[in-house]
C-alpha cells in the first residue's frame, strides 16, 4: 500500500493540488506544503482517536460507508476540474474534519498557516478538499485488503509511510496550544528542506 504522501505524486494528487490552486489562488508549492503537513496530521488524529473502542468503531463505520469506497479517487478530476470546485467536496470535508479534529481543528489550521505562510482561509479550504480524498484512500485500501476494525492501526500506519516514525510528534501538535517549538518540530520532520524534503521529492528538486 502506497502512503498518502505518495498519492500526491500521482494523477489524483496532481488533480487535488491543481483544484486547490484554483480554489485558493495559492501557488503549487504552497498547496503541497499545506498538504504535506495536514495529511499526516489528519492520520495522526485518526490514530489517536482509535485508541478507544468507541473511536475505532466510529472510524471503521465511516470507512465502510459507500461515500468512502474510493470512488472519489477516479472521479476527482470531474469534481475539481473545469475551473471550479464542487461545493459538495468542501461540505463533505468540513464534516469529516469536524468529527476528526473536533475542538482542535482551529488550532491545527492556525499552526499549519503559521508554519507554511498560507492564510488560514486557504488552509481551511485545502484541508477540506483533502479530507474526503484521504477517507476514500483509506476506504479503498480497507476494502482491497479486507481490513477489519482491529486492523485499523496497521492501515493508518501504512498510509503514514515514513511519517509513521513521527506519529508521537504529530499527535503532540494536536494537543499543543500553538506551541511554536512543537510546530517547528512537526514542520521540520514532515516538510524537511526544499532540497531533500517532501517538496524536493515531489517536484524533483
Amino acid at each position: 500500500m502506497a502512503s498518502i504522501l505518495d498519492l500526491l505524486k500521482t494523477d489524483v494528487g496532481e488533480q487535488l493540488i491543481q483544484g486547490a490552486t484554483t480554489e485558493t489562488g495559492e501557488t503549487k508549492d504552497n498547496i503541497v506544503s499545506v498538504l504535506s503537513m495536514a495529511l499526516p496530521t489528519m492520520l495522526g488524529a485518526m490514530n489517536k482517536n482509535i485508541q478507544t473502542e468507541e473511536g475505532a468503531k466510529k472510524l471503521n463505520h465511516a470507512l465502510e460507508d459507500t461515500r468512502h469506497d474510493g470512488s472519489i479517487l477516479s472521479q476527482l478530476g470531474g469534481i475539481v476540474g473545469g475551473g471550479s470546485v464542487d461545493n459538495s467536496l468542501l461540505s463533505d470535508g468540513a464534516g469529516i474534519l469536524s468529527h476528526l479534529l473536533g475542538g482542535k481543528q482551529t488550532n491545527v489550521e492556525n499552526s499549519i498557516s503559521k508554519t507554511t505562510g498560507v492564510s488560514m482561509s486557504s488552509v481551511t479550504k485545502i484541508i477540506q478538499m483533502a479530507a474526503p480524498v484521504l477517507m476514500g484512500f483509506l476506504g479503498n485500501a480497507k476494502r482491497k485488503d479486507g481490513v477489519s476494525q482491529s486492523g485499523l492501526t496497521d492501515l493508518i500506519g501504512a498510509a503514514m509511510g515514513e511519517s509513521s516514525s513521527n506519529m508521537s510528534i504529530i499527535e503532540s501538535l494536536l494537543d499543543a496550544d500553538n506551541d511554536g517549538s512543537v510546530i517547528d518540530d512537526v514542520a521540520g520532520k514532515l516538510l524537511g528542506d526544499k532540497a531533500g524534503g517532501l517538496l524536493g521529492g515531489l517536484f524533483g528538486k
